[in-house]
């Protein structure tokens, strides 16, 4: 068990994907602070620059943070960050794939494009994490791999029927990917967040009646921040859960007690009142 304020981390090398967003930086910011030293993988450079000069207030001695900028789904970029966390710290410890996110969407305003790439979002971004880090995890003894997932794995939301879909498929993936994986002493496991402030959802917080609406679903009566997150992938990242894996921690005020808030008036806002009116109609309101 970890000793309050040791650095339980110290000469650990972390890949991050997703850095520079809310719950990815805040859970780079909770294993710096441990004393691990942490890729940072994102798409656009000067946000993973800005992210790194607000870790840096925290990186511990002999600690280093690295960037690379590319595409978490594509195959190349993603083995190429890998490659460089291992060329720094000579090893890959910890991989936490926290890209994913699916957008407000009735069933029948789906396409199959549209419902394929929130699938991919979600699944193909932390498969590929997993699939080209676990060799260099065998490499260092083992390791840990925590997933993003969400409460839309478990709870049911209308309207995003493909969100819900990628998540329970990545909850299924991180079990499978437990179970091969824990012969070489890799630990897979996941976050199951709520609603939980990112520049997606800020637009949730900024309304105080749309708050509310999803906050009376949480018996704790109100909605994440990703410090909540990332407490959770610190835990599972960590040596305090060497004996955990294959497992969805629910991170998320209690929603899972009650049930998902209603997103029919936020479809109306999005998509017009006459396209939800189609919808709540069974007519596709949109060309395929």
């Amino acid at each position: 068990m970890a000793v309050a304020n040791q650095l339980v981390l110290k000469g650990k090398m972390a890949l991050v994907t997703g850095g520079a967003g809310g719950i990815g930086s805040a859970c780079a910011r909770a294993l710096v602070r441990d004393g691990a030293s942490v890729t940072l993988m994102g798409r656009r450079l000067a946000a993973l620059e800005a992210t790194r000069d607000e870790l840096a207030k925290d990186l511990c001695e002999d600690a280093v943070i690295e960037l690379f900028a590319g595409d978490a789904l594509d195959k190349d970029d993603v083995q190429a960050a890998i490659g460089l966390a291992r060329s720094v710290a000579g090893g890959l410890d910890i991989c936490i794939p926290t890209v994913g996110g699916g957008a407000i969407k009735p069933l029948l305003m789906h396409d199959p494009e549209s419902f394929r790439e929130e699938l991919e979002l979600n699944i193909m971004s932390a498969f590929l994490v997993v699939r080209y880090a676990s060799p260099a995890m065998v490499k260092s003894g083992g390791g840990s791999i925590v997933c993003i997932s969400s409460d839309a794995a478990k709870l049911v939301f209308p309207a995003l029927p493909a969100y819900n879909t990628a998540k329970a498929g990545l909850e299924g993936f991180v079990r499978a990917a437990a179970e091969e994986l824990s012969r070489f002493q890799i630990r897979v496991n996941a976050v199951r967040p709520g609603l939980t402030r990112t520049d997606a959802t800020a637009h949730i917080y900024a309304d105080k009646a749309m708050y509310d609406a999803f906050a009376a679903e949480k018996p704790l009566g109100r909605l994440g921040e990703p410090e909540d997150v990332a407490a959770g992938v610190r835990y599972l990242a960590g040596p305090e859960s060497s004996w955990v894996t294959g497992q969805s921690l629910a991170i998320e005020g209690g929603n899972e007690l009650r049930k998902a808030p209603d997103l029919g008036p936020m479809v109306g806002k999005i998509y017009g009142e006459e396209a939800y009116q189609k919808v709540l109609a069974g007519e596709p309101p949109f060309d395929d």
